[in-house]
C-alpha cells in the first residue's frame, strides 16, 4: 500500500489549556482507505510517545518506509481500509512534519525550542478535532491508540461524546503513577544537562551552527527503552550473555581477557554484554531522528493527564461524560501500563452503565505488545472493528 503525507495549515489560534494559544500552526495527517458516501466510516489513529502520523504503508521509492503500525492497519488487516477511511495525525509539538520546536514562531520570527508552548493531550485532542472539520467528518466510527495514544482515545470519548462512537483504548491508563513520571523525569534531566542543550536553543539560526543534545537523547531512550520491554524478554533475548568479540578475543600474548570462572573484562568504558550493544544501538538510532525539545514536551504531555484531576480524583464522576462504546485491551507483563490501570477504566466506565469490552491478554513482550502481532490481541481488535463495519456503516445501530 503506497501512501503519501498530507498538511494542513490553520491560520486561527488553537486555545491551550495553559491559558496561551498558538497561532499559524501545520498539521501532517495522513489517510487510508475512502471515506463513505454519509462519512461514517472514520477512524482516527492518535500516535504514540515518538511515533508519527505515518501508521501504515510505504512511501514510493522507500523500501524502508513501513508505518509504525502497518501489521494493524490496511487492507484485509484488522483495523481493515478496505472498509474504514483510517486518519493518522501528527500531533503539535512533535517533529514529523506538524509544527514543533524546531519551526519559525511567526510572532517573533525566530525558531520556538524552549520557547516552544506547553501542549496536553487535551490540546491534541483539540487539534484532532479541527482537522476532522476540516475533512467534513461529524462523527468518528472509532478513535483508537495504544499508550499514550490511549490517553487521546478517552480524551476524545470525553472531551466530544458526541463525536465518537467507538473508543479502542489499549495498553493505556487514565494517568500515569509516581514511578513513570519519575522515569519521564530522569530522562527529561539527561536532555537539559546535556552540554549541547543550550536551554533548548540548540538549532541553527543567526549564523550559529546547530548543536543537536544527541548524548541526553541516547541515555533518554535507554531508560525509555528498558521500560517498554518486560523482564522475561530481556532475559530470553539477552540474558547475561557477553558480546560474541568479547568472548572470542585473544591478544597478542594468547590472553582471551577474560580472568578467571568470572569470565569479565571489568572494563568502565566498552560494551560487555550484549544488553548494553542492544541499548545503545536503539539511544545512538534515536538521537540521530528524534528532537530534545519535542521529548521533553510529550513526556510532559504524558505526566499532566489526568481527567479525574477536576473530580477530587474520582474517576467515575471524571468518565460519566463519555457516551462512546470502549474496547479496553492490557498485557499481563506490561509493568508500565500495567492491566491494573485498565481495569480502574472499567470500573469506572461500569459504574456509568457504558458499554465495555476489555481483554487482558497474556503476552511475554511487555508494553510493546500492543505494537506487535499477537494472534489473540490482532484477532479481538480484528473482530471489534468487524462488529463497528455492521453496525455503525451500515446504519444498523447507530444509538
Amino acid at each position: 500500500m503506497l501512501v503519501s503525507p498530507s498538511t494542513h495549515h490553520f491560520a486561527d489560534p488553537l486555545p491551550l489549556r495553559s491559558g496561551g494559544s498558538i497561532r499559524a500552526y501545520d498539521l501532517c495527517y495522513e489517510t487510508y482507505g475512502t471515506l463513505n458516501a454519509d462519512r461514517s466510516n472514520a477512524v482516527l489513529v492518535a500516535h504514540a510517545l515518538n511515533a508519527s502520523h505515518h501508521l501504515a504503508g510505504h512511501y514510493a521509492g522507500q523500501d524502508k518506509s513501513e508505518g509504525w503500525w502497518d501489521n494493524m492497519i490496511g487492507p484485509g488487516k484488522p483495523v481493515d481500509t478496505n472498509r474504514f477511511f483510517v486518519i493518522g495525525v501528527n500531533n503539535l509539538g512533535s517533529c514529523f512534519g506538524s509544527t514543533g520546536p524546531m519551526h519559525v514562531n511567526p510572532d517573533t520570527g525566530r525558531i520556538y525550542g524552549a520557547d516552544f508552548p506547553v501542549v496536553t493531550v487535551e490540546d491534541w485532542v483539540d487539534a484532532q478535532a479541527r482537522l476532522l472539520d476540516v475533512l467534513g467528518i461529524e462523527t468518528l466510527a472509532a478513535v483508537m491508540g495504544g499508550s499514550l495514544g490511549g490517553m487521546q482515545a478517552l480524551s476524545w470519548s470525553l472531551q466530544y461524546p458526541q463525536r465518537v462512537r467507538h473508543a479502542v483504548v489499549i495498553a493505556s491508563a487514565p494517568n500515569l503513577t509516581a514511578e513513570n513520571i519519575a522515569f519521564n523525569e530522569v530522562a527529561r534531566r539527561a536532555i537539559v544537562t546535556d552540554p549541547d542543550f543550550n536551554n533548548g536553543h540548540f538549532y541553527a539560526q543567526d549564523g550559529r551552527a546547530e548543536t543537536k543534545p544527541k548524548r541526553g537523547l541516547r541515555i533518554a531512550r535507554m531508560i525509555g527503552h528498558i521500560t517498554y520491554l518486560s523482564n522475561d524478554v530481556m532475559n530470553a533475548k539477552f540474558g547475561r550473555a557477553l558480546r560474541q568479540a568479547l568472548m572470542t578475543g585473544v591478544d597478542e600474548a594468547g590472553d582471551t581477557g577474560l580472568p578467571g570462572a568470572g569470565g569479565y573484562r571489568y572494563s568502565t568504558q566498552e560494551v560487555e554484554f550484549q544488553i548494553e550493544s542492544y541499548l545503545r544501538y536503539q539511544g545512538d538510532k534515536f538521537a540521530e531522528y528524534f528532537d530534545a525539545n519535542t521529548y521533553l514536551l510529550i513526556t510532559r504531555a504524558l505526566d499532566y493527564f489526568d481527567p479525574a484531576r477536576a473530580y477530587d480524583g474520582d474517576l467515575s464522576q471524571a468518565l460519566a461524560r463519555a457516551s462512546a462504546r470502549f474496547l479496553l485491551v492490557s498485557f499481563t507483563t506490561d509493568w508500565r501500563f500495567s492491566p491494573a490501570r485498565s481495569r480502574e477504566l472499567v470500573k469506572a466506565l461500569l459504574d456509568n452503565r457504558r458499554d465495555v469490552s476489555y481483554a487482558e491478554i497474556d503476552a511475554p513482550h511487555g508494553h510493546d505488545a500492543f505494537l506487535l502481532d499477537d494472534p489473540r490481541y490482532t484477532g479481538l481488535v480484528r473482530s471489534y472493528f468487524e462488529r463497528i463495519a455492521v453496525t455503525e456503516t451500515q446504519g444498523v445501530d447507530h444509538e
